[in-house]
């Protein structure tokens, strides 16, 4: 293939992309991450990913795609905007994080994204290959950042410059296209983020220790939350957005224009009182397709009840 049809199917996907809801859509050159492999190595060895066992798993398919994808040649990434247009009324209720505020993002990214790969194989030619979205050992920000899509912030997350409130798919497909390049880090001398973290979890610029940060405790672990915590979860129930609430590129952010990430009007209006008492039939309703499921309702009200001994 030369250059110009790289360069024509490349726009191709982007135009599809675009279309289908996607904000933005990069593409890198899939290959072993050699300038990853000793921080993943020295992060785990450091214990940093808590209880989270699953991270040692697949060391080797973390870093390289074609161990995923056999012959991948490309990895294609797509952010999707996630910012609310309204957020939690009652600033005493337990938060939720603005991510699961509507139907699970897994289903929402990857309906579009099987779209998309329909639409490269019926205009472009039969591809191999297989869509991601935080649901396999894929370093989605790493991928990203190559892809061009933003850059790889203090806080961990990728800030694009209209901010971070975004979620991230990959099409790692065998198909050689043009190849985006990194772009630059913005985020200077600013330091808000590591300041306002409750636990300390930001352990150096671009560098979280997972087990310390609240969604660590809130969705992954499923122990009791250690007595230390108490005071430091800043009334977070669910995951947390403090990291991102307080980041210069997030006010710039503008409301997503996705339906199924809009929440059920409950959750916004929600007191104190109301998620204190919240039954397993409200839960249920309330969240029917969320990504708080994950935690289930015992795990929720796990979180909830420990908020409320604070209170107390």
């Amino acid at each position: 293939m030369n250059n110009s049809q790289k360069l024509k199917y490349s726009q191709l996907i982007k135009q599809e992309a675009k279309r289908l809801g996607f904000d933005d859509c990069g593409i890198a050159k899939a290959r072993f991450l050699e300038e990853e492999a000793p921080h993943l190595e020295n992060w785990l060895k450091q214990g940093r990913h808590g209880k989270m066992k699953y991270m040692e798993n697949h060391f080797d398919k973390r870093l390289d795609p074609t161990k995923l994808v056999p012959g991948a040649r490309s990895v294609i990434s797509l952010i999707h905007n996630y910012t609310p247009k309204q957020i939690q009324k009652h600033p005493n209720a337990p938060r939720i994080a603005k991510y699961a505020y509507g139907e699970d993002y897994h289903f929402v990214l990857k309906r579009k994204a099987r779209q998309l790969m329909q639409f490269i194989n019926q205009n472009i030619g039969a591809v191999q290959g297989r869509i991601f979205t935080d649901s396999a050992p894929v370093m989605d920000k790493i991928w990203a950042k190559l892809a061009g899509i933003g850059w790889h912030g203090k806080n961990g997350n990728i800030i694009t410059k209209t901010g971070s409130y975004v979620l991230i798919a990959e099409l790692i497909i065998d198909l050689e296209l043009e190849y985006d390049t990194p772009i630059q880090d913005y985020c200077g001398t600013c330091r808000r983020c590591l300041i306002a973290c409750p636990t300390k979890a930001i352990i150096q610029p671009g560098t979280v220790d997972g087990s310390k940060c609240i969604s660590y405790f809130t969705i992954e672990l499923r122990d009791n939350i250690p007595q230390h915590m108490q005071g430091k979860m800043a009334n977070n129930a669910f995951g947390c957005d403090i990291c991102q609430d307080v980041c210069p590129w997030n006010y710039r952010s503008q409301p997503h224009n996705e339906p199924a990430f809009d929440p059920h009007p409950d959750l916004i209006e929600m007191t104190k009182q109301q998620w204190y008492n919240l039954t397993k039939e409200k839960y249920n309703e309330i969240f029917k397709k969320s990504a708080v499921k994950r935690a289930k309702y015992s795990g929720l009200m796990r979180n909830i009840q420990f908020l409320q001994q604070k209170q107390n």
